[in-house]
């Protein structure tokens, strides 16, 4: 009686703006009402294979309209979305999947025919659907979508039912599933919505990949505004500036090194792209305020993980710039010490959050997580302080959950240590995170080699690409004759980060 899930968005659309344009992708277009007729058509297909109530439908693919058909049929039947990141290496990829165990993995021409391979043997039982696929022998998602379906919503889909399931960075070796409800996302756009001042006259163009919360949590909320999602593959800037202009876009999604690359195209072009209003996400106080001077949009900083459904702060960043922002209207957000108390403005410790958009919860992980959830709190894992005026101060990560940001991906250095110490000739290793003028932040191996032995640092970098994601390698590399070490043994992160994070 009291629910509302995100089938509910795509028919409330159709129904209020049959005829407003809801996607365009490469010349297509489609309305709010030609939408829907997808959504359903695609969602009595899967009703009729057997897909149900929390069955798992996993994407691998470069941003598509067909995500959003994907999103809406799922949403339908109750179904539980896993989007993955394709920059993944292919033994990462295969982890996820059998970890996640969907019923069908739809996948795009960028799916290598070797992890296609492995995914028929090890998990014969899952369905492979093809996006794009030229070859007559794939299914083909398309064929399967009936535009005169007359489906009809049986199954309660309640906000408390996980609408998809998004891996986070591996924290000790192996990536966790964060679970996130129907209500978490509509919190979130509601929040959003709220925040931002969106209307259905907003044109959100989708180039961060929609396996990503940010990009997720941006195109769920223009379209619960009513608004249209302008859809391209990948970021390039030159399509960025052109279907911002065509199409007149009102709201962007940005990480480094997006920022720098579009000041830069806009040096070389005449392109007017002033419907632009807002843009979200991180760069520096200097990139961002040329930014706003060159374009009159407004950049709005923000703090956020996948497992508060994207964005617990955010504020425009002329407001404090440097700051993380302030809590969202639906969150609250408190700095806490080693006990777990509360600590005064400006003092730093451990960054908790709490409220409806906080997830479920991490996918087969069984009983919480004790250093992750205390009471009815998220504890981050990240440092920051609030100072009088409640602007969150964002300063890093805890010891034990370190991680690294390169163009907003998350990186944790445990990770990328494991895989350099399979490398015969390093005896030990250190990975840290440095400033990086492209991405905003690099990852950086201190390294120590066996005696006699040799590696350079281009081959120490490849090795570590062939293992992992290669925005995960190392993009710098030192060798060095010592890693500090403390009394106890461990490596002194800080006596490292010192010695050779500049």
């Amino acid at each position: 009686m009291h629910d509302f899930n995100i089938y509910d968005i795509f028919k409330r659309n159709a129904s209020l703006y049959p005829h407003s344009k809801a996607l365009v992708f490469e010349g297509l277009y489609l309305t709010c009402d030609e939408l829907l007729q997808q959504v359903n058509g695609l969602a009595e297909s899967f009703e009729e294979q057997g897909i149900g109530k929390g069955d798992r439908i996993a994407i691998l693919a470069h941003n598509n309209y067909q995500f959003f058909i994907l999103f809406g049929a799922a949403s339908a039947l109750g179904a539980v979305l896993v989007p993955l990141n394709w920059r993944l290496s292919e033994n990462e990829i295969q982890y996820i999947l059998e970890d996640s165990s969907p019923k069908i993995l739809v996948a795009d021409d960028h799916m290598g025919e070797e992890l296609r391979k492995n995914v028929k043997i090890k998990m014969p039982e899952m369905e492979v659907i093809d996006i794009d696929s030229e070859n007559p022998d794939n299914f083909f998602m398309d064929d399967l979508i009936n535009p005169e379906s007359d489906f009809v919503q049986t199954e309660f889909v309640g906000t408390d039912d996980p609408f998809c399931i998004i891996y986070t960075a591996a924290v000790q070796g192996k990536p966790r599933g964060a679970v996130l409800s129907h209500g978490n996302f509509i919190f979130g756009n509601m929040q959003t919505i709220a925040e931002m001042g969106l209307t259905c006259d907003d044109v959100y163009l989708n180039m961060l990949p929609l396996f990503h919360i940010t990009g997720l949590n941006l195109a769920l909320s223009v379209m619960h505004a009513g608004g249209k999602n302008v859809i391209i593959e990948k970021f390039d800037e030159k399509l960025t500036i052109e279907q911002t202009e065509k199409e007149k876009v009102s709201l962007w999604g940005s990480f480094p090194p997006i920022l720098s690359r579009i000041l830069a195209e806009l040096d070389n072009t005449k392109a007017d792209i002033s419907s632009l209003r807002q843009v979200l996400g991180i760069d520096s106080p200097e990139n961002i305020e040329l930014f706003e001077k060159k374009t009159g949009a407004v950049f709005w900083i923000l703090y956020g993980q996948t497992e508060t459904s994207g964005l617990a702060a955010f504020s425009p960043s002329s407001k404090k710039p440097g700051s993380a922002g302030t809590p969202g209207l639906l969150t609250k957000v408190k700095i806490v010490d080693e006990n777990n108390n509360q600590v005064p403005a400006g003092q730093t410790g451990e960054i908790a959050v709490q409220g409806p958009l906080v997830f479920q919860g991490f996918w087969n992980q069984g009983k919480p997580d004790k250093k992750t959830i205390k009471g009815s709190w998220h504890y981050t894992g990240d440092t920051g302080a609030m100072d009088e005026e409640s602007f969150l101060w964002f300063k890093g990560r805890k010891p034990e959950k370190e991680l690294i940001k390169p163009g907003g991906e998350n990186v944790y250095p445990a990770e990328v240590e494991a895989v350099i110490l399979e490398h015969p000739a390093v005896a030990d290793v250190s990975v840290i995170g440095v400033p990086d003028p492209k991405f905003g932040e690099g990852i950086k191996a201190v390294c120590l080699l066996h005696p006699g032995k040799s590696l350079k640092p281009g081959e120490l970098s490849e090795f570590v690409a062939s293992k992992i994601a290669r925005y995960k390698k190392p993009g710098y590399v030192e060798f060095v004759k010592q890693i500090p070490k403390k009394p106890d043994g461990q490596t002194d992160r800080d006596k490292v980060k010192e010695l050779y994070g500049k």
